[in-house]
């Protein structure tokens, strides 16, 4: 492993900016759940295991409309457990990698947790491509802005999964509010705040030069990360402590590590090649 480590830290020095990419792997070192399976899932909400409802079918709009009290039961726990959760040292050190280098970075992640933006980095330089729990949107939805979550107090019955209280509102129609999060099966999202981190994105692409791509945890499951990383002409680290092969010919590494272990073995390695420089 220590050679790879080394090898892995030579494409961090050898870059000129760093496009991070991220799935759910990336937060579990700070403590959040991944939902790896029904199984994973259903220990996180075993509420929801004892109905027998999958991630899929709660992660729904459909479930917004059919049973809003258990859909915001389910995503106002999660909106309380992000606002609590202290992002872990890893990101922190990708900061300061790309602090050291011309193109800085840019991040794409599939996670609505906002824990990159918690961490400091850049809001302009972030794409949330399944948007954020911090936003909300109106569910039907009447129109297409967006207002921020903040105000919200989530209070929810963890037996039954539920919202107590009166459940968040639209402010322009008076009904009922949901997550800016693109979910399964979603027609009614509201793409609005991620088409302007999209130009962001699409600027920073049009002025790379020699970046390098890191990817901390992004699975199989939903592999939107993953195919993004594989699909860019650039060299490809992949943090992943199950998954971290690449494909045939594409250049970089893999590491079977999860990404805090992963992120401090690499700024060792790094430290001892920014001394011989």
């Amino acid at each position: 492993m220590q050679t790879e480590i080394l090898a892995a830290a030579r494409l961090i020095h050898q870059a000129d900016a760093l496009l991070i990419t991220a799935g759910a792997g990336m937060g579990v070192d700070s403590g959040l759940p991944d939902f790896r399976g029904s199984s994973g899932f259903w220990q996180a909400y075993p509420a929801l295991g004892r109905a027998g409802i999958p991630f899929q079918s709660i992660a729904n709009p459909a479930a917004f409309h059919d049973h809003p009290r258990l859909a915001w039961g389910f995503y106002g726990h999660r909106l309380d457990l992000y606002r609590r959760t202290r992002p872990h040292r890893g990101f922190a050190l990708l900061q300061a990698w790309a602090a050291r280098l011309p193109g800085g970075a840019f991040v794409v992640t599939s996670n609505v947790d906002g824990q990159f933006q918690k961490a400091g980095c850049d809001a302009n330089e972030i794409l949330e491509i399944h948007g954020s729990i911090h936003q909300l949107q109106c569910a039907a939805p009447c129109c297409a802005r967006l207002w921020p979550a903040a105000p919200l107090e989530p209070r929810i019955d963890p037996e039954h999964c539920h919202w107590l209280g009166e459940l968040p509102s639209c402010p322009h129609c008076g009904g009922l509010a949901r997550p800016n999060i693109l979910m399964f099966g979603d027609g009614d999202w509201v793409a609005q705040r991620q088409e302007a981190q999209r130009r962001n994105w699409d600027s920073w692409l049009a002025a790379a030069r020699r970046p390098l791509i890191i990817e901390c945890g992004a699975g199989i499951d939903v592999p939107s990360i993953r195919h993004l990383g594989e699909s860019l002409p650039w060299p490809l680290l992949r943090i992943n402590p199950r998954e971290p092969a690449l494909p045939a010919g594409k250049v970089g590494q893999g590491l079977a590590l999860g990404a805090l272990a992963a992120l401090e073995q690499l700024d060792q390695a790094l430290e001892l090649l920014y001394r011989e420089d």
